[in-house]
C-alpha cells in the first residue's frame, strides 16, 4: 500500500512528530513565491497607477484652489478640465481598487489548497510529520497576513488619491462605492477574499472552478454592506432641518402633513419633478422641492449618516469581516481534518 492509496486519519496528526513552524513557513514560501510575486505585481502596479495619476490630480486641484479671482475664465477653465479629465479617472481607480481583493482571493487564496487537492500531492504532505491542520494553517495564515498588510498599505495611498475629489465635493467618504476602498476596511475585505478562496478550494478541490466561485461569492458579498447593511451600523439621524452637515450620506427623504407620511422615498424614487409639477407648477426657479411643499403645509424629513461616523463604521465593518475571515479559515481547517486522503 502506497502513500497515494493509504487512508490518512485525522487522529494520526497527534502521533506525528511535530516539525517546527519555521520549516512550514519555508515550504509555504517555496511553493507560493510566484503567487506572492503576483500580489506584488497587482498591488504594486495599482499603487504606481494611483501615484502617477494622483500627482496630476493634486496639482490640478491645487491650481484650482489657489486660482484668483475664482470667477475668472482661467479658473473656470481649470475647473472644467478637472471635471472632464480627472473625474473619470476617479471612477476607473475605484473599479480597480474594488476588483483587486477579488482577484487576490481568486488567484492567491483559491489555489493555496485546491492545487494540492487536485493533483493529489497533499497525500505526500500529510506524511511529512507536520499534521494536516498545522499544514493548513501554515499555508493560509502567512499568505493572508502578507496580502492583508499589502492591501492596508495600498489603502493609505488610495486615501491620498481620493482627497481632492472629496475636497471638491464629488462624493462623501461614506458613499457605498468609496467607503471600503480606504482605511482598515480595505485590508479586511482583502483578507475575507483570501479566506473565501481557501474555503472554495477545499470544497471544490479544483483550481479553476474554485477561482470562479471565489470571484462570484466575493463580489456578491461586497455588494451587501453598501446596498443594505452599512446604513444600519449606527442609528440614522432624522431631522427636519435643511442644514444637513457636509459630506453626509443621505439615506432617504420623506414628507409629513398632519402627522401622516406623504411622498416617502422621494430621495430614492426620483419623483421630485412630478411632485413639483403637481403642487408648484409656477414656482420660482430658486425654490427647492422642500420650499414648494412647505407652502402647502408639508414638513420635510431627512434621514442621513453624518461623515463623523466614518471611522466608527470602518472599525465596525472591519470587525465583522475579521470574524467572518476567522470562521471561514476555521471551516477550512475543519474540512481538511475531516477529509480522508
Amino acid at each position: 500500500m502506497t502513500a497515494l492509496t493509504l487512508q490518512a486519519r485525522p487522529e494520526q496528526d497527534a502521533a506525528l512528530r511535530p516539525l517546527p513552524w519555521r520549516r512550514m513557513a519555508w515550504v509555504t514560501w517555496r511553493q507560493h513565491r510566484f503567487a506572492l510575486a503576483g500580489v506584488v505585481v497587482v498591488l504594486g502596479g495599482l499603487a504606481v497607477y494611483l501615484w502617477r495619476t494622483g500627482l496630476g490630480i493634486h496639482q490640478a486641484w491645487t491650481f484650482i484652489v489657489t486660482c484668483h479671482p475664482a470667477n475668472s475664465s482661467v479658473c473656470g477653465q481649470a475647473a472644467g478640465i478637472f471635471n472632464t479629465q480627472y473625474v473619470p479617472t476617479e471612477v476607473t481607480a475605484g473599479i480597480l481598487l474594488t476588483l483587486a481583493p477579488a482577484l487576490l482571493g481568486a488567484f492567491v487564496g483559491a489555489p493555496v489548497l485546491a492545487r494540492e487537492l487536485e493533483t493529489g500531492t497533499f497525500r505526500y504532505a500529510w506524511t511529512q510529520g507536520f499534521g494536516r491542520w498545522r499544514w493548513t494553517l501554515g499555508k493560509l495564515v502567512p499568505l493572508a497576513v502578507v496580502v492583508a498588510a499589502a492591501a492596508g498599505i495600498l489603502s493609505v495611498l488610495s486615501w491620498w488619491f481620493f482627497a481632492p475629489f472629496f475636497a471638491a465635493k464629488f462624493g462623501t467618504p461614506l458613499a457605498p462605492a468609496l467607503f471600503d476602498l480606504r482605511g482598515v476596511a480595505y485590508a479586511a475585505w482583502t483578507l475575507v477574499a483570501v479566506a473565501i478562496g481557501a474555503l472554495a478550494g477545499v470544497l471544490i478541490r479544483r483550481v479553476v472552478p474554485a477561482m470562479a466561485a471565489t470571484l462570484g461569492v466575493y463580489l456578491g458579498l461586497a455588494l451587501l454592506p453598501g446596498l443594505w447593511l452599512r446604513q444600519y451600523y449606527l442609528p440614522a439621524v432624522h431631522t427636519t432641518s435643511n442644514n444637513i452637515p457636509g459630506f453626509a450620506w443621505i439615506l432617504d427623504q420623506w414628507y409629513t402633513k398632519g402627522g401622516k407620511f406623504a411622498f416617502q422615498g422621494v430621495q430614492k424614487s426620483g419623483t421630485n419633478a412630478s411632485i413639483e409639477q403637481h403642487w408648484c407648477p409656477n414656482a420660482p426657479p430658486s425654490w427647492s422641492l422642500g420650499t414648494c411643499l412647505s407652502h402647502h403645509g408639508y414638513t420635510q424629513w431627512t434621514s442621513y449618516q453624518p461623515v463623523t461616523r466614518f471611522w466608527p463604521f470602518q472599525w465596525i465593518e472591519a470587525s465583522w469581516l475579521l470574524v467572518l475571515s476567522a470562521l471561514l479559515i476555521a471551516a477550512t481547517v475543519w474540512l481538511v481534518r475531516r477529509r480522508a486522503a
